[in-house]
């Protein structure tokens, strides 16, 4: 029993030596390129900088139409619960359901897309 555990643990340290090496090995040949500055032109900067402007004013628009859609959708909800507890007919519940999927398609249509990020000249 005792050579059997020694064995392994022989053979636990033969693997654990062999992949620290291997490791090892691949840090090594894992370089970072070196990236040189280039002085960028008056022009490029200009762009640069309205594009950024015009990437936060996107974001800023996109978030104002998020809370927008919240309100709407928590207006929508309440109306719900409201058209729901006073509905007597099962008809009634189907067209207060059909009334909110419809003011939630709404209010998510309403926000516009995720602006993407300006790229650096």
């Amino acid at each position: 029993m005792n050579k059997v555990i020694k064995g392994g643990a022989v053979f636990t340290a033969a693997i654990a030596i062999s992949l620290s090496g291997t490791t090892a090995s691949f840090a090594a040949e894992a370089s970072t390129p070196v990236v040189k500055k280039v002085a960028f032109t008056a022009e490029q900067k200009a762009a640069f900088q309205a594009a950024k402007a015009q990437f936060q004013a996107s974001r800023e628009a996109r978030q104002a139409a998020i809370a927008t859609a919240k309100a709407t959708i928590a207006t929508a909800k309440s109306n719900f619960d409201a058209a729901k507890a006073a509905a007597t007919t099962e008809e009634a519940r189907q067209a207060a359901r059909a009334a909110l999927k419809a003011a939630v398609a709404a209010a998510i249509a309403s926000v516009p897309a995720k602006p993407t990020k300006p790229v650096r000249p």
